[in-house]
């Protein structure tokens, strides 16, 4: 068995990340909501059917909470489960703080929401026909890691590699990392005949790809591309050298390199 897991970057930001956390909150308050909910009324009512949204089906007046076209909206601050929401809020939370830093708080919250649009459009044009409801932020938040692609290729970002029962968290490149999600994405998208696996895959390829050209439209004159990596690359730690660990929210410290900066509390 072969798993990876992103637990943090080494990515400092110069400004409080405001709508990352606005958007986290409004996720988990939503979950939260739908625990107490009937799930067929809001998966049928809220998230996006691709038949309803291009006319080929109907919803009956009992579960059309929405019209079809606010689904594109709606479906992505819905889960369908803990592990679904703690996954994509932690994806969120790693590489989110980057983007929404150099673009700015208004143009972050655009570029999620088109992503997501984007890749719900995706999603339904993959398999038109489809009456199961896609619910889920992972098409906006892989529009975000397109993003991150662009502007922090070599950021580095701290992995937790499980094989077997081999446990380590390694620092890679955020292009070795983000590439092999989306090679995945892709590849199951192609291998997932008729969304059989129940996993939107042509949602994440969609957001991903729309995050790429929106960072393109969107990014600040000045603000330059593939900036270089902060701290060493494929460094091996223990997962116990993992507690008490987060992303870096501060600012690069003025004397020495990264890697050579005084210890912070955090550094035990």
């Amino acid at each position: 068995m072969f798993f990876f897991l992103p637990l943090y970057d080494d990515n400092p930001t110069s400004r409080p990340p405001v709508v990352t956390y606005l958007l986290i909150g409004i996720c988990v308050a939503v979950f939260l909501w739908q625990l107490g909910q009937d799930d067929r009324a809001v998966a049928y009512g809220l998230g996006m059917i691709p038949a309803v949204v291009f006319g080929r089906a109907h919803l009956p007046s009992s579960l059309a909470t929405v019209p079809p076209w606010a689904t594109l909206f709606t479906s992505m601050f819905l889960h369908s489960g803990w592990l679904h929401i703690a996954g994509n809020m932690l994806f969120l939370w790693i590489f989110g703080n980057n983007i929404e830093d150099v673009l700015g708080h208004g143009r972050y919250l655009l570029l999620y929401l088109l992503s997501g649009v984007a890749a719900a459009l995706g999603q339904g044009l993959a398999d038109p026909g489809s009456t199961v409801p896609m619910v889920g932020a992972s098409g906006a938040i892989a529009g975000v890691l397109g993003a991150y692609l662009l502007l922090y290729p070599y950021a580095n970002v701290h992995v937790l590699v499980l094989i077997i029962v081999f446990a380590r968290i390694v620092t890679v490149p955020a292009w070795i990392m983000l590439g092999l999600w989306f090679a995945a994405q892709l590849l199951s998208g192609l291998a997932d005949e008729g969304g059989a696996g129940g996993v939107a895959f042509w949602a994440h390829v969609g957001g991903f790809a729309a995050g790429v050209v929106l960072l393109l439209v969107m990014r600040p004159r000045g603000i330059g591309l593939w900036r270089p990596q902060r701290t060493p690359q494929f460094v091996a730690a223990a997962p116990r050298d993992f507690a008490g660990r987060r992303t870096f929210h501060g600012s690069v410290p003025e004397s020495g390199t990264p890697w050579n900066r005084p210890r912070w509390p955090w550094d035990q």
